[in-house]
């Protein structure tokens, strides 16, 4: 009996000692991209994008379902863009708050008729508003069909060749919409879709739309959620885009080619996990027409989000994350390990199974071990140690590595009480919100495997300060 449970607990070490070697390795490809792109923003001649001819018009695209708190604040730092040419469409997907009528009192906003081209499926848009201050801002007022349903009704609105999908609750630094096109531009054109960094606004001074102070939040729950942030984005990202490999670019802010975009069917109605449908898509369509496009994740520029605040709209946020990544890989499960679909169907689709979806039932297993390990004496204290070890290094070590790249890079948290916090609060991770995480990602595989779509109810509080 306990040769068995001792094989049991190697079987799990060496599970978790694998994914951490994985993630080492995208951390020092990570690290050698960052480290050769150091302060090259300050260098880049990003202004002179504005008067080339190359640059692309860009359909900003708002879906906002009760976003009543922040959404007139969010619009404001988007008319503030430093960009040629772009139009911003916001599509009220039904709320039944005030979301709609805020914006036509704060932009006065007038009913327009307009021809709307059906390229993707969107359920009916009820009508169009157009701003009397800003000719280039848009509302779309439609029925509730979800988010990838309201991107959909954007897209069909819109009239420039490049869309940019942002959530109602997001922020863009100023410079943001140049930084993360001048890859496609550079590309020729050859890259198709770009995501630019996510930060959490909680705690930073905002403005009229506008991050004035960085800060960090009080609340130990959203000063992790900037971790797993850092740790994603800046290690995750980075390395398996360097290779094309990326397959989801965050809903939050993403850009797209629009035409790509509606010849991969557009965004799937219907799932929560719109953002990797999408990317997931495009690879396929790469693949089956045998083109050199890439997808690619740019660090900075960032966007500012708000995070949740509390443990239960935290869960329901991450069970449909679970959810939405559980959906997407089962939809296109045919590409796994297909040597058709290259380096995405051979690498990407086991990684994001293996690691990222498979990864909360290994970890739940390994708590469960170490917990009974102090329990009982029939397992050894050994393998109980040397699992221990394990798991710190892959739940808490690698966050660590996340802040250390925040700080080599970007460095959007100037004060050094922010980087010692957030180095403490990355050695406990593995000891409570570690474990609380991989609980809710277990929630959302078995609302996955029961075929359970709903969204989940979102509650924002606002994130910016509206001055006058």
């Amino acid at each position: 009996m306990n040769m068995i449970v001792d094989y049991l607990g190697y079987i799990i070490i060496i599970y978790m000692s694998l994914a951490s070697f994985f993630y080492l390795i995208l951390f020092l490809f990570s690290a050698i991209i960052l480290r050769r792109e150091r302060d090259l923003n300050k260098k880049e001649p990003y202004e002179d994008l504005l008067l080339s001819d190359e640059i692309k018009p860009i359909s900003i695209l708002v879906p906002a379902y009760n976003e009543e708190a922040g959404i007139v604040s969010s619009v404001r730092s988007l008319l503030s863009m430093n960009y040629k040419q772009f139009e911003i469409i916001v599509i009220n997907d039904g709320s039944t708050d005030k979301t709609l009528n805020k914006m036509i009192d704060a932009y006065q906003m007038i009913e327009i008729p307009l021809v709307v081209r059906k390229q993707v499926p969107s359920k009916e848009i009820i009508r169009i508003y157009r701003s009397k201050l800003f000719d280039y801002l848009y509302i779309v007022d439609k029925i509730n069909g979800g988010k990838a349903d309201a991107l959909n009704a954007g897209i069909n609105v819109s009239r420039y060749p490049y869309v940019c999908s942002l959530d109602g609750d997001s922020i863009l630094e100023r410079d943001a919409l140049l930084k993360v096109m001048k890859p496609i531009i550079d590309s020729n054109e050859q890259v198709i879709a770009t995501g630019g960094s996510i930060r959490i606004a909680n705690g930073c001074k905002i403005e009229r739309g506008e991050v004035m102070e960085v800060d960090l939040p009080k609340s130990p729950l959203v000063v992790m959620q900037i971790i797993e942030y850092l740790r994603a984005f800046l290690i995750g990202r980075i390395g398996l885009s360097r290779h094309n490999l990326l397959l989801i670019i965050s809903g939050a802010f993403g850009i797209f080619n629009k035409s790509w975009v509606i010849r991969a069917g557009g965004y799937e109605p219907g799932t929560v996990g719109e953002d990797m449908e999408l990317v997931v898509k495009l690879h396929k369509l790469i693949a089956e027409e045998g083109t050199n496009e890439r997808i690619q994740y740019i660090a900075d520029p960032v966007c500012w989000t708000e995070a949740p605040d509390t443990f239960s709209i935290l869960k329901r946020q991450r069970t449909r994350w679970q959810r939405g990544l559980f959906e997407t890989l089962r939809t296109h499960r045919t590409m796994m390990l297909n040597p058709r679909y290259k380096k995405v169907g051979l690498i990407s689709m086991p990684y994001f199974f293996l690691i990222e979806l498979m990864g909360a039932v290994f970890e739940a297993f390994a708590y469960i071990y170490m917990i009974s390990g102090l329990i009982f004496e029939f397992i050894s204290f050994e393998v109980t140690l040397t699992l221990f070890l394990v798991t710190w290094f892959y739940g808490s070590y690698l966050s660590m590595c996340g802040v250390l790249l925040e700080e080599w890079s970007l460095r959007r948290y100037p004060k050094k009480r922010h980087l010692v916090r957030l180095f403490l609060y990355s050695f406990t991770e593995v000891f409570w919100y570690r474990p609380i995480n991989i609980w809710w990602r277990l929630l959302g595989i078995w609302q996955g495997i029961r075929k359970r779509s709903d969204w989940g109810v979102m509650t924002r509080k606002g994130i910016s300060k509206d001055t006058e």
